[in-house]
């Protein structure tokens, strides 16, 4: 066997490309295994409720869908991931854009043990869930998430959450960047500032090969 068919082989295995038009993917092996994973980000009472200073406008809104994708995902025995803020009471590890809420009295947001970095009613962690706390904008960076999905052989990254331009894009792009396979955001249960803030960052995924779809969809496809 010559060295060139085995390159041509490769590069036949790897050029299908992934993104619209919707489809599913599976890993070989045991077929028992989760190809899929449900990630929600920071659905957390100081991002949801409209008197926190972070408040993303839409939470609440997207709130409902964010409850069913759960559902369902458990239902399928698909594994659900919490990824969520949460901070040192003092503010030392969160970014310098952000410092100045623990700074001249300010009690800061999503501080680790507090009722602002619980999830918001009526999500709740499962037995069976796995809860990541991370620091920074996207689920991946300085977290273990990725190391845990391989070990699950997870191709497939779905996500939901806020707020769409900022932890849920970041997410995203760094699951591209990781070359998962699939990484769909659910359209209906993510949420941003604004409709328009919304629609643009949804079609900026997708210009960048992520996956955008509503709830319904992607639950038909389980």
């Amino acid at each position: 066997m010559s060295a060139g068919s085995s390159e041509m082989r490769a590069s036949k295995r790897y050029a299908e490309p992934v993104g619209p038009p919707y489809k599913r993917l599976r890993v070989s092996g045991d077929m028992n295994k989760p190809t899929s994973a449900l990630i929600v980000i920071d659905m957390q009472n100081d991002f949801c409720l409209p008197d926190r200073v972070l408040c993303v406008r839409g939470a609440l809104g997207c709130l409902p869908k964010v409850d069913q994708a759960v559902q369902s995902a458990r239902s399928c025995g698909l594994p659900v991931f919490w990824v969520c803020r949460e901070h040192d009471p003092s503010g030392c590890d969160i970014e310098i854009t952000r410092q100045h809420f623990f700074e001249n009295g300010g009690k800061g947001t999503c501080v680790r043990g507090t009722e602002g970095a619980a999830l918001v009613t009526p999500l709740s962690i499962q037995p069976g869930d796995h809860y990541i706390p991370k620091k920074r904008w996207s689920a991946f960076f300085q977290t273990h998430l990725d190391m845990v999905l391989r070990r699950m052989q997870v191709c497939s990254v779905v996500l939901a959450g806020v707020q769409t331009p900022n932890c849920i894009r970041a997410t995203a792009f760094d699951a591209v960047a990781l070359d998962y396979p699939e990484v769909i955001v659910l359209s209906d249960a993510t949420a941003s500032k604004t409709e328009e803030v919304q629609r643009s960052n949804l079609s900026d995924m997708t210009d960048a090969g992520v996956t955008c779809m509503p709830v319904d969809s992607w639950i038909s496809m389980l």
